[in-house]
Parts: C-alpha cells; sequence; structure tokens
C-alpha cells in the first residue's frame, strides 16, 4: 500500500463519525500494511466483541495480537507503525485520534479457527469467539468480581444465542473445563441466563427451550 492511499484512508478514518466503523476500518488499515510484511495480526478482547457484536459494545482502543511471525522487533515495530504517523510505541500507538495495541504472539488454546470480517482496507482478522467467551468469563468472575466484563460477555453470549455469530457450544465447554480456565460452572451460568432472558434454545439443554 503507497503513502498516498495510506494518507487517503486515514483521512477516510479520522472522518468516520461511527465510531465501530472507525474502529474497523483502523484494524484494516494496520492489517494490510502489517500483511505486507508477511506479518499476520489478530484482533483480541475487547476490540475483538466490539467487532462480533457490531458495536453494541465499544472498545476503548485496539488490540491486535501477532500470529506470524511470532516475535517482531521495536524497530520494525516502529517502521510499520510509522507509515500512519503514529504517536508512541512500542506497543501502543495513537492513530487518526484512536489507540492502537500492538501486542506479543497471541496465547489461545483454541480449536476452532479464527474469523476474517471483510473490511474496507482488506480482512481483518479475528480471534475464535469460543475462546473469547470463555476468556471473558473468566475476566468477570476471577479474581474478583467485575461487572463491566460480564456485561461484555453477556453481550457477545448474547449475539451467539441470536445466531448472529457461530460458536461451538462443546468447545466453548471444553475450553472453560481446561486446567488454565476451570470455570465451566459460572460459563454454564452466566449462558443459562442470557438464554433464559432471550427466550433462546440454551446450548446446555439443547434438547429443550430455555424457558
Amino acid at each position: 500500500m503507497n503513502p498516498e492511499l495510506i494518507q487517503t484512508a486515514l483521512g477516510d478514518i479520522t472522518a468516520e463519525s461511527d465510531p465501530t466503523l472507525k474502529h474497523l476500518k483502523l484494524a484494516s488499515l494496520v492489517s494490510a500494511v502489517f500483511r505486507e510484511r508477511g506479518i499476520e495480526l489478530v484482533v483480541v478482547g475487547g476490540s475483538a466483541i466490539e467487532f462480533y457484536t457490531e458495536g453494541a459494545y465499544v472498545s476503548g482502543d485496539i488490540d491486535m495480537c501477532l500470529v506470524t511471525p511470532p516475535r517482531l522487533d521495536i524497530r520494525t515495530r516502529q517502521e510499520l507503525m510509522g507509515q500512519f504517523a503514529a504517536r508512541g510505541g512500542p506497543r501502543s500507538w495513537q492513530v487518526a485520534g484512536q489507540y492502537v495495541d500492538i501486542l506479543g504472539e497471541l496465547e489461545t488454546l483454541g480449536r476452532t479457527p479464527f474469523n476474517d470480517l471483510d473490511a474496507p482496507y482488506g480482512p481483518v482478522r479475528l480471534i475464535n469467539p469460543e475462546e473469547l467467551i470463555v476468556e471473558r468469563v473468566l475476566i468477570s468472575v476471577y479474581p474478583q468480581r467485575d461487572e463491566p466484563a460480564e456485561a461484555c460477555a453477556r453481550k457477545l453470549i448474547a449475539v451467539a444465542l441470536s445466531n448472529q455469530v457461530a460458536v461451538d457450544w462443546t468447545e466453548v465447554r471444553r475450553l472453560a473445563a481446561l486446567p488454565e480456565y476451570r470455570i465451566l460452572p459460572q460459563l454454564e451460568k452466566v449462558v443459562n441466563d442470557v438464554a433464559h432472558e432471550l427466550g433462546k434454545f440454551n446450548p446446555n439443554h439443547p434438547e429443550r427451550p430455555s424457558d
């Protein structure tokens, strides 16, 4: 992507009034420039939830992890982010009025594939929703209850139960039961609660409606 196209894209991103679309466009632009250098990024955390829920939850920044290569030296980070006239570093920058964090190598225990989301400047890769659900439920209960994290988890579960996002619930329960998470009862409770509130089929008891 040449400098003129990058500047045009940055102008478009700066002018965008919808916060979720602004984040998506910026994630798309950053992904495209890194991808041209053979570096694949994946959106994680609250940023991924924002895209999965189509803005029902809005993240304060864009969190991205490295898929390939597993290591990225500081100079290369600064060089690549410098193409966006970014300020900051070596892991967090301000670009077009938004914050972008390029974190370390992705840690994942999931077996389901990432999702690629079509976006204006190229695809944006999202961490699989199964691990995202389990991760957010863990944050909501340990080391202590975190109500904002719980609300975030419930929004992601709600879009999954409404079939807006395809989720393998067997994989969700497998992850929740792993020693690294150990939150299967807590996960099942919040899924039960959301399914009941929405009147949706409960994936923990698929043979009957939640009510």
